[in-house]
């Protein structure tokens, strides 16, 4: 199979879906790697290192695109990408379609077959490929709102640790999965008060049986969630309805309610975020305010650290990459159920159901195409 790595054009995007080292992979197994010229110089990967891995390297995107058979991304493709799919072409990145209309009517219209990362699952009922974007993002969650909370970016000139005499911020985390639990404890490692929210009470004891002592839980109704915000200096959404949008936690009309120059950082962005007040923004612009109330959302948060994100996700990825590959997308996703779960889109078919629901679509079962 020819496999086609573009550079990631999204403001501020310097991950790229293929490592060299996926690279050498694909090409000790019999397949063609084309990679857009400068594509991994965000990661801190030359096209010479591509080139010793294996791959050729193509002067644009608009080469990559119309070479190869199955694209490899990270974030999902950008309109002037979109036009570039073609029938029967397979698509493999993250997608995050239950917010985004547009990219879904593209993507139908396109007629290719597009796997998200962010639905395709284990055995374990985790997320595999949103994992390692998961502990980046939940691990830079406590960097940025600490900084937010600045009082030259307009925060509340908190600092979370406290020093001796003046008691530390409180930081509280709605959503104890990944990223909730990275980020409770970076935030509890730089000296804040963390309490960690969630509806299952199985991971609130398994959180209080790994990390009691190191950081608080509690039942997440919402009573309770806005009674701790009231109280807290910064505020991390970290929920996740796999591949379906986010539950708005905060309502507008709450945010009076927060402390002035409190900071709300929503990892949630990507899946049309936690907040009610959420808006994307990029690492060029990331913080606004609303109501006195400070707002992080950047939807790349992981692309901050470029080198690790990209190494992380091309290190959970590969495998799922190469069966794609050696297989085509049929077999693959016959062989493997949880393969099957990353199908969204079809030849003009919506396949996941939850994004079906948010978009008013209707969906088809993907083991009906198989």
């Amino acid at each position: 199979m020819h496999i086609g790595c573009p550079k990631e054009i999204k403001p501020q995007e310097f991950r790229v879906g293929m490592t060299p080292s996926a690279v050498q992979e694909a090409v000790a197994h019999g397949h063609t790697v084309t990679i857009e010229t400068n594509a991994g110089i965000g990661a801190g990967f030359t096209d010479e290192d591509y080139t010793a891995a294996g791959a050729s390297i193509a002067a644009k995107a608009e080469d990559v695109f119309a070479a190869a058979d199955m694209i490899v991304k990270v974030k999902e493709p950008q309109a002037v990408e979109r036009k570039m799919l073609r029938e029967g072409q397979l698509l493999f990145t993250y997608l995050h379609l239950a917010p985004d209309p547009e990219q879904t009517k593209d993507l139908l219209a396109s007629g290719a077959t597009c796997i998200a990362y962010e639905t395709v699952t284990d055995d374990r009922g985790g997320l595999p490929l949103l994992a390692p974007m998961s502990e980046v993002a939940g691990r830079l969650a406590p960097q940025v709102g600490a900084y937010t909370l600045q009082k030259a970016n307009g925060g509340r000139g908190v600092l979370l640790g406290g020093v001796p005499g003046v008691g530390p911020g409180k930081v509280l985390v709605i959503g104890g999965g990944v990223v909730g639990t990275h980020a409770a404890k970076i935030a509890a490692g730089m000296g804040a008060d963390v309490t960690v929210l969630d509806r299952s009470l199985p991971r609130l004891r398994y959180l209080d049986d790994v990390f009691g002592g190191t950081f608080k839980t509690s039942y997440a109704s919402a009573a309770n969630t806005i009674e701790l915000a009231r109280e807290a200096d910064l505020i991390i959404g970290a929920v996740l309805v796999p591949g379906a949008a986010a539950p708005k936690l905060i309502k507008r009309d709450q945010l009076k309610e927060l402390k002035p120059g409190a900071v709300l950082v929503d990892v949630a962005i990507d899946q049309g975020g936690c907040f009610e007040t959420s808006k994307a923004t990029t690492h060029q612009d990331p913080i606004y305010e609303v109501d006195g109330v400070m707002h992080y959302c950047v939807a790349n948060m992981p692309g901050a650290v470029a080198r690790t994100s990209t190494i992380a996700l091309g290190n959970a990825t590969m495998p799922f990459m190469i069966a794609l590959a050696n297989k085509g997308w049929k077999k693959a996703c016959a062989d493997d159920k949880h393969l099957l779960n990353g199908l969204n889109v079809h030849a003009g078919q919506l396949t996941y159901a939850a994004v079906g629901e948010a978009l008013g679509i209707e969906t088809v079962d993907p083991a009906s195409l198989l």
